[in-house]
């Protein structure tokens, strides 16, 4: 496996890790995919908050070069997420 396969998420083979879950957490888990689910189910978690990181240092990395995202910037943003909207905002944002 090259080196940059391992750290693609989702890319190479399987691994076995130990983690430590709190035990409702695991029970949550179980009650919603079964137990074989539960490898899938921590896997694809782990994926969306990698690709969150990944988003807000690339936030971090605009607001240190360009400063603060213009009002603008973040209508496009919301029009390309939730489609153009007229007289209304998006959820979490303020009218």
């Amino acid at each position: 496996m090259s080196e940059s396969d391992e750290t693609v998420p989702g890319a190479g083979p399987t691994t076995s890790v130990s983690v430590s879950f709190h035990a409702g957490t695991i029970g949550a888990v179980r009650s919603r995919v079964g137990k074989r689910g539960v490898s899938a189910y921590i896997e694809a978690a782990v994926q969306r908050q990698i690709e969150r990181d990944n988003l807000q240092e690339l936030i971090d990395d605009h607001i240190a070069h360009h400063g603060d995202f213009t009002e603008a910037e973040l209508a496009a943003v919301e029009a390309e997420l939730f489609g153009a909207r007229t007289g209304t905002s998006a959820p979490g944002r303020a009218a």
